[in-house]
């Protein structure tokens, strides 16, 4: 490509683009003077279709992308931004939509045009987007025959506003219908459908070779720039937007800003940024996900961005609750790449069927992009597997999600039959086509609710609803909007209230709700409330119905549900009431929650007509009520059951411890056996641990000829043993081979057949005190193994008033007063 690009071709550029905003204005709306910037509808110029039958499913669009084939792109630029085009025609989230694929370049010479059309306009229906994603493809093939090497702007906006305005559209892939809303592209389509054209270009225009516009360079690029300004002109009145995205470094950010601001300036919203701008990344590897990003501004919906990587992978991407239509696209590059969906239950999904709820229709397989669109998707993360064949897997693949809330709003009327000059309350609550309520605020972000009042009598009237906690709003950030205002005197008959929300991806369905203007006072007026309540399936709900019949006569009331939540089994009880004459009644009623109800917050609203006044509706509540799945027996008894386990195990720990602390003392371990035989030691045993299972110990006497006696250990015990016991009172008893079990205290001999034995040491006796050496032991002294009682002053053999301790014999005798063997000398100590 030759850049002529000179400051002055630029002036005078921007001085007509300047003059064409009045120009298009004028054209527009057929009063001179009024300018470009000034605000205008949000769509194209031609009268809004009546709300009265909304279409379900978003709102379409026809688009056209218009990609720059000249010279100075390389092939990976032309091939990124085939790509790019195609991910915008296979990720519209409208089967009602249309769009056409446009080449573009420049026209030098004989046989040469400055445009392509690849793909004609097209209704972006299951058959559409096959056919778009094959012919999208001619795009990266240049024919440098039919297209020369320039930029030819004025061409390719001429060329895109042509047939989005319908003029010369071509043949389409069905049967058209001629309102838009069919498989055909030959008819014009309905008014007020929005008109985009996004253009992809890598330079500026450069029509310095193209004799259609002059006989000289310079005068071909300043009349190029003067048609371009036509173009824009032509475009503005026709109300196509024009939304630019440039890349490289080589761009021309002024012309590109000039084509934003000189096409039709309306928008899909009043949201900022839903209004055509320029947009520039650096390089085409930049280009997919910021045309993507642009198209869900231009048509008011949201991106989410997933995951990336080579095959085989998984890719994520999340579509949220308030999402009711969506496409996951999948820039796969390689038409072998093979792409599985699954949803956020883990569930594979088909390619092209309804399943739990939702329509799935998959397009591109065989194509380097492939998207799924789906109607009413469960909310979550959604799983997209990638796998290719070996040499197809060096690439990256990436997954984004385009998706759009399209809510459901339940409308209460408060009075529900008002009477002219009076004032109402309108409450807004809004809900997706799948039910979910929408309870998070942080969904609705930036957004607006607004309502028309038309009727009979009067002008319509706008008024905005606020969830900010001021009057009549009740609380701030309920998700429930609410507003007021006075019905004008003029109104005769009927009302028709329709609400809008605005806000980044989302919109409204703009359903009206039908009312009556009253006529003088009501003889019946009501009031009525329900509980708010977290329920399991298949409990009730309170509510309340208040009544005052100023009728002489008893009317009939019907109590009914409205705008019940898909799936929801609802039933109201009593079904009718009597409001008896001349008074006032207070009457119960309960909303029974149907077993199979899905979770979540239900929709919808509970509502009272008098049958005896044509089924006046007299008022309408709505419902706030959270369906949770019903607890588990854990849930359910895990209190107890832990208490239980508590108590248990407090119990079982008490027992526990005075098992071990009884244990304990039984355990003879530590405790020595002394045999002694006419004062004399002959032998001594000590009990190690684990030696005395239950607290008892068995033992023998054994007597060598010619040797001492000596104690020896019978384990298991058996008839021929002795066995030294402690009770679980510390108390010791010993029960003599064959004999009777007697007591034993700790340092007394003990009759043993012909021998004594002494028990020493090991655990103290319940009364005892510890024993020290050198010192008496207090009462309740402990004696100790290691413990052996002192030698006394004094002589004799043991016997005499001194007292003596035989050599060896460790037992300590004495005499008493009147010179008998006297135990009381001892004195705890061994």
């Amino acid at each position: 490509m030759q850049w002529t690009n000179k400051r002055g071709v630029l002036l005078l550029a921007g001085a007509l683009l300047a003059l064409a905003g009045p120009l298009a204005a004028t054209t527009a709306s057929g009063a001179p003077g009024v300018s470009g910037a000034r605000a205008v509808p949000r769509t194209a110029p031609a009268a809004p279709a009546a709300p009265t039958d909304p279409a379900e499913g978003p709102d379409p669009i026809d688009f056209a992308v218009v990609v720059d084939q000249s010279a100075s792109l390389a092939d990976k630029d032309l091939a990124r931004e085939t790509e790019a085009a195609a991910l915008l025609v296979q990720g519209e989230i409208s089967e009602r939509s249309r769009a056409a694929v446009i080449g573009f370049g420049s026209s030098e010479k004989r046989g040469q045009s400055p445009v392509r059309e690849v793909c004609q306009l097209t209704v972006a229906d299951a058959a559409g987007r096959e056919r778009l994603s094959d012919c999208v493809q001619e795009l990266g093939r240049r024919d440098t025959a039919r297209v020369g090497p320039g930029t030819d702007f004025p061409a390719a906006v001429r060329q895109a506003v042509t047939r989005l305005t319908g003029a010369a559209a071509g043949p389409g892939t069905g049967t058209g219908t001629g309102t838009g809303t069919g498989t055909g592209t030959g008819g014009a389509k309905k008014p007020g459908t929005p008109k985009v054209v996004f253009l992809l270009t890598d330079g500026k225009l450069d029509v310095a070779d193209s004799p259609e516009y002059g006989t000289d360079r310079e005068s071909r690029q300043s009349n190029g720039a003067k048609r371009l300004v036509e173009e824009l002109a032509r475009a503005r009145a026709a109300g196509v937007q024009i939304w630019p995205l440039g890349f490289g470094g080589e761009l021309d950010r002024a012309g590109l800003t000039a084509m934003a601001e000189g096409g039709y300036r309306g928008s899909c919203s009043e949201i900022p940024g839903s209004a055509p701008r320029m947009r520039v990344v650096d390089t085409s590897a930049e280009i997919d996900k910021a045309l993507q990003e642009t198209f869900a501004a231009a048509r008011c919906a949201r991106i989410a961005h997933g995951t990336a990587g080579k095959p085989p992978a998984d890719l994520t991407v999340t579509i949220p609750p308030i999402a009711t239509d969506g496409s996951l696209t999948v820039a796969k590059h390689d038409p072998k790449v093979q792409v599985t969906y699954y949803d956020p239950a883990g569930r594979k999904v088909p390619v092209r069927d309804e399943f739990d709820g939702s329509s799935f229709e998959v397009s591109g397989q065989n194509g380097p992009v492939e998207a799924l669109r789906v109607k009413n998707p469960l909310p979550g993360l959604w799983r997209v597997h990638i796998e290719a064949p070996p040499g197809h897997g060096d690439r990256e693949v990436a997954v984004r999600a385009i998706w759009q809330g399209r809510l459901r709003s339940a409308v209460v009327l408060d009075p529900a039959s008002p009477r002219a000059g009076e004032q109402v309350k309108v409450e807004v609550q809004m809900q997706t086509r799948r039910g979910v309520v929408i309870t998070d605020r942080h969904q609705l972000a930036g957004l607006s609710v607004a309502a028309d009042l038309s009727g009979e009598g009067f002008e319509p009237v706008t008024f905005r609803l606020a969830d900010d906690g001021k009057a009549p709003d009740a609380k701030a950030g309920d998700v429930r909007f609410t507003g007021t205002l006075t019905v004008p005197a003029g109104a005769t008959g009927a009302l028709e209230l329709v609400t809008r929300m605005e806000a980044p991806g989302i919109t409204s369905d703009r359903r009206p709700l039908h009312a009556v203007v009253a006529k003088g006072a009501p003889l019946v007026t009501a009031a009525l409330t329900v509980d708010s309540d977290t329920v399991h399936p298949g409990a009730t709900v309170s509510g309340t119905l208040d009544v005052t019949n100023n009728d002489s006569a008893p009317h009939t009331l019907r109590l009914g549900l409205a705008d019940q939540t898909p799936g929801t089994e609802l039933v109201v009880a009593p079904a009718t009431v009597t409001a008896p004459p001349n008074g006032s009644t207070r009457i119960p009623f309960t909303v029974t929650v149907g077993k199979n109800t899905p979770y979540g917050t239900l929709g919808g609203q509970v509502t009272v007509v008098d049958t005896a006044d044509g089924d006046r509706t007299l008022r309408g509540a709505l419902l706030n009520v959270r369906v949770v799945e019903p607890p588990t027996w854990w849930e359910r008894w895990w209190k107890a059951v832990a208490g239980g386990a508590v108590l248990v195990l407090l119990v079982g720990t008490f027992v526990g411890i005075r098992l071990l602390f009884r244990r304990r003392r039984r355990d003879l371990t530590g405790v020595t056996l002394e045999l002694c035989q006419e004062g004399r030691s002959l032998d001594s045993l000590t009990v190690r641990r684990g030696q005395s299972p239950g607290g008892a110990f068995a033992f023998t006497v054994d007597e060598p000829y010619g040797a001492p006696a000596t104690l020896r250990r019978v384990p298991g015990g058996g008839s021929s043993a002795h066995v030294l016991r402690r009770t679980g009172a510390g108390e010791l008893l010993l029960r003599p081979r064959g004999g009777a079990q007697v007591p034993v205290r700790t340092g007394e001999p003990a009759g043993l057949g012909d021998h004594e034995l002494v028990v020493r040491g090991g655990r103290p006796a319940p009364t005892g005190g510890r024993a020290t050496a050198g010192r008496p032991a207090p009462s309740g002294g402990r004696d100790t193994a290691w413990f052996r009682p002192p030698r006394r002053a004094g002589g004799g053999a043991g016997r005499g008033s001194a007292g003596d301790t035989d050599a060896g014999s460790g037992r300590l005798t004495g005499t008493g007063s009147d010179g008998s063997p006297d135990a009381s000398a001892y004195d705890g100590n061994f």
